[in-house]
């Protein structure tokens, strides 16, 4: 896959240099009357997330006349509030976090660490404008593409509405995304609160951030700002933090947060929140710690919501379930023939590499004749706190509920020689395998690049592989791979 600025490019040969009939639209409303006859396209892609301007990119290229609709960013949340964003905020914070370990390296850099936050969000946005650029300049530059800056309605099937210019096609692609959930908490439209893009516009440091959810986004900003030098709490209505991910790996997370100076609340239901002076107060309900939090910033985590409640879905008589997601087939198909849904508003995965696949997908049954399926792929994410987890197949709860005979084989990174050199022991690597088939179910690496080391893992359950040919294979020393087939080669009953 090529990529530029971490945004993948489609397959074929793309023409550059935008049309004169597209460049008279772009940017513009493209007012026309009421009752104006409807212009006609192959496709309409709604929405620019990871694999609408792929699939348009593949559309180009063979020749089709495609509308893109785009209302509000062109690259969707990954390149704006996102992926690209987030991970530019993890890596500041790294540093800082490593300068004031530097002692423990034997590194003296004199005086206390100072985070420029204003400096932070400038280098965040200038990698991630670089990405929105490059996304822009990519699909301005498609010879049969046009661009309209807009939100999209359907009037029907086929039938596509935007500002006051009316498009129709036979194959219409919503990849609309997702956004925040905002939940009905009382007191919440009383205070000013943050949500995973807006806290991205801030440039100062919060003197004590809030987070209320003990997920992936929340535990990924509640340790950027804990190193940039905020006070930090976490608040978990429920047992444990990351509860899709087994106990283990959400004890060793929380025990990492915690050790770096986060405060976790767990089973703290919130129940109100309200002003107090300038700062927010949020009332929970737990049986550990005080009833009222009392801090400058509220960052809301708690889950998305899809973007298909103002898309018109009912006019085209398209199916979603009861979340708002867009019900698809395993060939991303809406109940209505003609349409696809790709990406979060699906339901079937919440990640950017997940939405590219959804492209990879529907191009390869409309133009390759090959029939990929959403069912073929392997659940697989990150979780970018650091040291980060990479999660592949199944967890140990689902493997039990399979009924099959698993074996499970797992070792702390203390034994791992890169983890020992650095200084970075946290976490441990777990692998869960089929006694009888041989083949590795599902696997979880926390700790120091164990986002990158377990593809190893799903590379071989892709091939459908046994366990042995990683467990037999020679890895270099000295990496975090090269416990990987040793801890397969130490494999016993799941307990």
């Amino acid at each position: 896959m090529n990529q530029d600025h971490g945004v993948p490019r489609p397959h074929g040969t793309l023409r550059s240099g935008a049309s004169e009939r597209a460049a008279t639209i772009r940017g513009h409303d493209t007012a026309k009357p009421e009752n104006a006859v409807a212009s006609k396209y192959d496709a309409i892609v709604i929405g620019t997330g990871q694999s609408g301007p792929s699939l348009a990119g593949r559309m180009n290229a063979a020749g089709m006349r495609v509308a893109v609709i785009e209302r509000k960013h062109i690259g969707g949340t990954c390149v704006n509030a996102g992926c690209i964003p987030t991970k530019t905020l993890v890596a500041s914070a790294r540093a800082a976090h490593m300068v004031r370990r530097a002692a423990d390296f034997g590194v003296d850099v004199g005086g206390p660490v100072r985070v420029d936050m204003s400096r932070v969000k400038a280098r965040m946005k200038r990698i991630s404008g670089e990405s929105n650029t490059s996304v822009t300049s990519w699909i301005e530059g498609m010879e049969h593409v046009d661009l309209f800056r807009g939100h999209a309605r359907l009037e029907g099937p086929g039938v596509v509405r935007v500002n006051d210019a009316v498009l129709s096609a036979d194959r219409i692609f919503l990849n609309v995304g997702a956004r925040a959930r905002v939940p009905d908490l009382p007191g919440l439209d009383e205070v000013d609160y943050l949500t995973n893009s807006g806290i991205l516009e801030l440039d100062t440091l919060p003197r004590h951030l809030i987070v209320i959810g003990g997920s992936y986004i929340g535990l990924e900003f509640g340790q950027i700002y804990r190193r940039f030098g905020s006070a930090v709490t976490i608040i978990e209505r429920g047992p444990r933090l990351i509860a899709r991910d087994d106990e283990d790996v959400s004890d060793a997370v929380r025990e990492i947060l915690t050790h770096e100076g986060i405060d976790i609340r767990l089973n703290a239901e919130c129940v109100r929140v309200a002003r107090r002076g300038d700062d927010v107060a949020v009332r929970v309900d737990g049986p550990d710690g005080p009833q009222e939090i009392v801090g400058s910033h509220l960052l809301l985590a708690m889950g998305r919501t899809p973007n298909t409640d103002a898309l018109g879905l009912d006019r085209a008589g398209v199916a979603v379930d009861a979340r708002g997601y867009i019900q698809v087939d395993d060939g991303l198909r809406t109940n209505v023939p003609g349409i696809w849904a790709l990406g979060d508003c699906n339901g079937r995965g919440a990640f950017t590499h997940t939405s590219y696949n959804d492209y990879e997908i529907v191009a390869a049954n409309l133009f390759d004749g090959d029939a990929r399926r959403v069912s073929d792929r392997i659940p697989c994410y990150g979780l970018y706190i650091d040291p980060p987890l990479g999660r592949v197949g199944m967890t140990e709860r689902e493997a039990r509920r399979s009924g099959r005979r698993v074996l499970v084989g797992k070792r702390p990174m203390t034994q791992v020689g890169r983890a020992k050199e650095r200084s970075e022991t946290d976490g441990f690597i777990k692998v869960l395998v089929d006694a009888d088939t041989q083949e590795i179910l599902g696997a979880a690496i926390l700790g120091i690049n164990g986002d990158e080391v377990v593809h190893a893992l799903l590379d071989t359950m892709y091939a459908k592989a046994p366990y042995t040919v990683v467990a037999r294979a020679v890895h270099i020393h000295p990496t975090v791979s090269e416990l990987v087939p040793t801890t397969l080669q130490s494999l016993k009953p799941l307990a």
